[in-house]
């Protein structure tokens, strides 16, 4: 057999690569895990890579999933071999056209990156409870577990559909295969072709629509014939395990790895089997190696063919005497009588005079972790003398008790397997890096390399946790580092957070970045820490990457410093060879970035190498004791059971009754107050002399860290005498005192207070967080601080005084989306019904157990929920009917009870609330009154049974007597693509209900996706060589109803016209729509996050993006822009999603920017036609 190519790819990019072999069109919309897949589609499209037919493929981003599989239908339809990729809720909205699909015998192919469904929560991470959807659409459904079987079977997918006419599902699990890198043999593109059958395809083509032989398709049966044709079908899907079988024949041939429909691994003659598909076959294999050399007799059956289920070849691949099958499922549905494999299994059973005793259980939904320790408790369930039906394993469930406990006997890890783990902290570049160090390692030596990446539910600024294995033989290792050889801390606060070292092999390498010297490190290494390194007689150095990064001008991307470090220690590859490599890789990985960033990155490849110190362990840190705790403040229970061992990274050791009360989902508001996690390296500190009291550094803080306070005399002499205290400016408030916090523990370091203070001489200042004193006493007592409402809330300054009911996110440093959030929970916060969009805010808003949404002093707060990507706009107004059809009652109730009653006090309030009823202002105070009175008169008891029972049904619905108000809120993926279609239906029914939408010009939270807000010229994902549509209009499409308020902001062009639109926007009684343009860290802002508001300020500068207001109420259509200050392609050449252009495809740079700024102008000029 030939020696075989290899490549290192992770499971997206290797079902990519063979997809792009076999497809004509692909019809995608983006989804986490499987948006790599189309990516590299587009990436490859744009560079005029070929596929088997000679042709790039031709790939359309659709507005949603349904889009995408109408589109695929289209395609096949008429001829042409048809592809998507899809995940999740995007799959299930791709299921009525799969049904279609397969009914019309097409050869379309599916590749999912299978990945949970949302229900009482989304998740992102991996299981089959999306595929499982699809077992009755009539798509035959194809399992990889790995990603060389990726590589190896997802041509079968497409060569099959081809041959057999049914379409195919191919499915591997979501990040544990689709995010894992490894070294693989790739299929060649000449063999893919060899194997594909010409007949069949031009079969296929022949039979698609074509004018020139006219026929019709989809028609209308009745009962009378539907169910024959539907039975007819019956011998296409028969033939469909041969054909596959006959595939897998030929891939085994000429890779040398077998390949079967039910692949069976394991003793011959084996008594106890468990059966599965997925990426915990590694891991089953593993216990079934090691169980086997004990003396046991046990096997495995993964199970590759799904759809249509082959239950004769199941029978052949179980040995005869097997008398006990464990059958797992990576799903749950709920009320079942077992999981579908589960249940196919025992179908298989009942057909057959065999009769071993079957029982199925549950693993690894949502990602969650399979070792070959859960395994071995599968095997010993099956050895027991009554076996467990129904199991759960890899958690502990105390409540109803069908948890499998792990043998701790099984080892964890082939021999022969260097294991490495590193610590990071989200966008520091730590993952990054260690996938360049995988490829390194893999293209350069004969190592085989695998990489997977952990996360922990923050958007930005959390815990990642990147896992490399390198062996000279194949990997197959589907779970977790939990023993390593090589262990890297990227921050040194992690030391007293996180337990690291106890997962560190004797003898192992410790790598420490810290700004201390090893004289310092008695002092600030934990007890706990010094013990482990000494037990392990580890090999610990340390490294100030940080410190380096910063002189390199490289902010907190300590990465490349790290990374260098990493090869120097390890001596995988010679020292000048790596670095050689290193610098290939930088070179690669920085080029759209420009010149000066590769130069800082090469820079740090050589500080990187020289910096490393290694400390000699101390014998007295054997015998360190373990630092005393502080006494612990009282806290909720929520942060004791729920929040500190998730941000502790221990999770996974809650048992099920930690979320009793959790079932449905909903948890309570502000629990990020309680995190304090300390992870600016610089922090603003405050010079009071020069302070304008504008408040514009708190207005643009996107983490609410940063807050202005008013005090009377007596707050004031009661303040700490860390808090600074300065007169305060402004008629109204003559007699009050002025203090800026800033809570240093919470702070992102990102700096756009400081850069957005106005004064000449700055009145805030970056300083390194060691440096600046922690001012908690003086945070503390401003949380405390009465309300002055002295200054208008609808004004910069007086809506800082407000306290934000948003705070602390997980989003980026310098987002451009929290501040217009936070802005809003100030102004509404305590009376606001908040729909929020699936993306990017529901990441940073919503994320377990980082909660930002609070509760004010008195207890109130967002009412904050989410459906799903492309319904808010409807899920938003079926809120407000509801709470309309509600208080219309308690009105009812209150003109019934005003007819009867004889209380003349209530009779008054009464009259008066129901004046207010519809008042945003009044109706809080009315409603006030009125409650007061009722449960007076409640008290007295002295009324008639029917005024009675009003009063106690109004007392019931208490809540609804303040008017509330209604803001949908979410990305311009919801708004202007796949949730356009029911904002567009909400606005037109003319509900007082309001729009906000953060307008990132991509789909920031999938990774840059391009959407219709993308404008033209633009590099995005599935827009390589730049957009070469326009930006869509979205405000003048509202303005068509001609009821509906519109405006245009930017928070960072003029603050003062953004207050004023959503003053305009609330008090409309009407629907209105707000667009706001939102800086991302997706734009790559050359400048830095730190003048994000700055750039958003360029923006309109440039008439790159123009601010208006238009009101029904009054047909006034206000255009707030001025006329451009700075030139277009200033702006354009500050950010490298259009900078980027000029260095991949400067051919089409000059043409798309020149159109682009001609656009803009053309759109300014029409605006003024419309304020004339």
């Amino acid at each position: 057999m030939k020696e075989r190519r290899t490549v290192i790819m992770d499971g997206n990019e290797a079902a990519a690569y063979v997809a792009y072999a076999f497809t004509e069109v692909a019809a995608i919309y983006p989804i986490t895990p499987s948006s790599p897949m189309a990516e590299k589609t587009d990436v490859w499209s744009a560079e005029g890579k070929k596929n088997l037919f000679g042709q790039p493929v031709k790939l359309v981003e659709m507005q949603s999933e349904a889009g995408a599989a109408g589109a695929v239908h289209g395609a096949l339809e008429t001829g042409a071999l048809a592809t998507s990729y899809t995940s999740s809720q995007g799959l299930l909205l791709m299921l009525p056209v799969m049904h279609r699909i397969s009914g019309q015998r097409h050869p379309g192919v599916l590749h999912v990156a299978a990945r949970t469904v949302g229900t009482h929560a989304f998740s992102i991470f991996g299981d089959h409870s999306d595929v499982m959807n699809c077992r009755g659409t009539g798509f035959a459904m194809l399992s990889t577990s790995g990603v060389q079987e990726v590589m190896d079977l997802a041509g079968v997918a497409h060569l099959a559909a081809i041959k057999s006419r049914v379409p195919f599902l191919h499915f591997f699990d979501g990040f544990r295969t689709s995010h894992e890198i490894s070294k693989i043999e790739a299929m060649e593109y000449e063999e893919l072709a060899e194997m594909l059958d010409r007949e069949a395809l031009q079969a296929f083509r022949d039979h698609a629509l074509n004018p020139e032989e006219p026929a019709l398709r989809s028609t209308v049966q009745n009962p009378d014939i539907y169910f024959q044709v539907r039975e007819a079908n019956n011998r296409f899907y028969d033939a469909v395990p041969q054909i596959v079988e006959g595939y897998m024949d030929q891939i085994s041939a000429r890779t040398g790895r077998t390949y079967k429909l039910f692949n069976y691994y394991g003793a011959p003659d084996a008594t106890e089997v468990v059966v599965a598909m997925g990426s915990a076959s590694g891991a089953v294999r593993e216990t079934v190696d090691y169980l086997n050399a004990q003396g046991r007799k046990v096997g495995f059956v993964q199970v590759h063919l799904f759809r249509p289920f082959s239950i004769g070849r199941l029978l052949d691949a179980i040995p005869e005497t097997a008398l006990r099958i464990a059958v797992l499922d990576r799903c749950k549905e709920m009320g079942s009588a077992g999981e579908p494999l589960y249940q196919d299994v025992c179908t298989a059973f009942s057909q057959s005079e065999r009769c071993p005793l079957i029982v199925g259980g549950r693993y690894g939904l949502s990602s969650k972790d399979t070792t070959p320790a859960h395994i071995g408790g599968v095997y010993e369930n099956l050895r027991s003398a009554k076996p467990l039906n129904g199991f759960t394993i890899g958690i502990v469930d105390d409540l109803t008790h069908l948890s499998l406990a792990p043998d701790a006997k099984i080892p964890q890890g082939r021999e022969g397997v260097f294991a490495c783990k590193f610590w990071g902290l989200g966008s520091d570049g730590t993952v990054g890096a260690n996938r360049n160090t995988v490829e390194i390692i893999s293209k350069h030596t004969d190592f085989y390399g695998q990489a997977y990446f952990e996360y922990d539910a923050k958007k930005s600024f959390g815990i990642t946790k990147s896992h490399l294995r390198f062996s000279k033989a194949p990997i197959d290792s589907s779970y977790l580092v939990r023993k390593a050889d090589f262990i890297a801390c990227h921050h040194q606060t992690f030391l007293a957070q996180y337990d690291m070292v106890s997962e560190l092999l004797p003898g192992g390498t410790f790598l420490l970045n810290c700004a201390w010297t090893v004289a310092e490190l008695e002092d600030r290494i934990p007890g706990q820490v010094k013990r482990a390194l000494a037990e392990k007689q580890a090999n610990f150095y340390i490294i100030d990457a940080s410190g380096i990064a910063r002189d390199l001008g490289l902010g907190i991307h300590a990465n490349i410093v790290l990374q260098s470090a990493f090869f120097r220690l390890m001596s995988v590859i010679p020292a000048g060879e790596a670095d050689g490599y290193l610098r290939e890789a930088v070179r690669e990985t920085y080029f759209t970035k420009g010149d000066a960033v590769v130069e800082k990155n090469l820079n740090a490849v050589t500080r990187g190498a020289e910096a490393l110190i290694k400390v000699d362990i101390p014998e007295s840190w054997a015998s360190a004791p373990d630092e005393i705790a502080g006494a612990s403040a009282d806290v909720p229970e929520v942060i004791r059971d729920l929040l500190r061992p998730i941000n502790a990274q221990k999770g996974d050791d809650l048992p099920v009754s930690a979320f009793e009360g959790y079932e449905d989902g909903q948890v309570e508001l502000g629990l990020t107050a309680y995190e304090k996690r300390r992870i600016a390296a610089s922090v603003p500190v405050w010079n009071s002399e020069a302070c304008l009291q504008c408040n514009q550094c708190a207005f643009v803080c996107p983490h609410a860290a940063i807050r202005p306070y008013l005090l009377h005399a007596v707050e004031a002499d009661a303040a700490p005498t860390d808090m600074k205290l300065v007169p305060a400016k402004g008629k109204a408030a003559v007699g009050l005192f002025y203090t800026l916090s800033v809570s240093t523990d919470d702070c992102t370091g990102c700096g756009s207070c400081v850069s957005s203070c106005p004064a000449k001489q700055k009145a805030l200042a970056m300083a390194p967080i060691d440096r600046v004193p922690p001012g908690r006493e003086a945070w503390a007592y401003g949380l405390g601080i009465s309300d002055k409402k002295i200054f208008d809330p609808f004004t910069v300054k007086g809506s800082q005084f407000k306290e934000p009911l948003l705070e602390f996110s997980a989003a980026c440093a310098g987002c451009g989306e929290t501040p217009y959030a936070k802005l809003l929970t100030q102004l509404f916060g305590d009376r606001v019904y908040w729909a929020n969009a699936t993306g990017c805010t529901q990441a940073w808003g919503g994320a377990m157990p980082g909660i930002p949404y609070t509760r004010n002093k008195e207890g109130k707060g967002p009412a904050w929920s989410n459906s799903l990507f492309e319904n808010n706009a409807e899920f938003s107004l079926g809120m407000a009917l509801s709470v309309k059809q509600q208080r219309e009652a308690q009105k009812q109730r209150a003109e019934a009870l005003l007819k009867i009653t004889g209380n003349a006090g209530l009779k008054k309030a009464l009259e008066q609330w129901l004046l207010a009823f519809d008042d945003f202002t009044q109706s809080v105070e009315a409603g006030d009154a009125l409650r007061g009175m009722l449960e007076r008169a409640a008290a007295a008891g002295q009324t008639s049974v029917e005024e009675e029972k009003l009063i106690r049904d109004m007392l019931a619905a208490k809540k609804h007597f303040s008017r509330k108000t209604f803001w949908m809120y979410g990305g311009d993926g919801w708004a202007y693509d796949i949730g356009y279609g029911g904002l567009d239906h909400v606005l037109s029914s003319g509900e007082n209900v309001n729009v906000f939408i953060v307008d990132t010009e991509v789909y920031s939270n999938t990774g840059g996706q391009a959407s219709k807000a993308t404008p033209l010229g633009a590099v995005a994902q599935f827009t390589a060589s730049g957009k070469r549509s326009g930006k869509k209009d979205l405000g003048a499409l509202a303005r068509t109803y001609g009821n509906v308020y519109v405006a245009q902001v930017s928070m960072g062009a003029d603050p003062a016209q953004l207050v004023r639109a959503i003053r305009e926007a609330e008090y409309y009684d009407g629907p209105s729509v707000i667009i706001a343009y939102a800086p991302c860290i997706a734009h790559g802002i050359a400048a830095g996050m730190h003048l994000a508001q700055q750039e958003a300020g360029k923006a309109v500068d440039a008439g790159y993006w123009h601010l208006y207001r238009y009101h029904p109420a009054t047909g006034v259509f206000t255009l707030d822009s001025k006329e451009p200050t700075i030139p277009y392609g200033e702006f354009l050449a500050g950010e490298v999603r259009y900078s980027a252009l000029e260095r991949t495809f400067p051919e089409h740079a000059e043409e798309l920017f020149d159109k682009a700024e001609k656009q803009a102008r053309e759109k300014y000029e029409a605006y003024r036609k419309l304020q004339k």
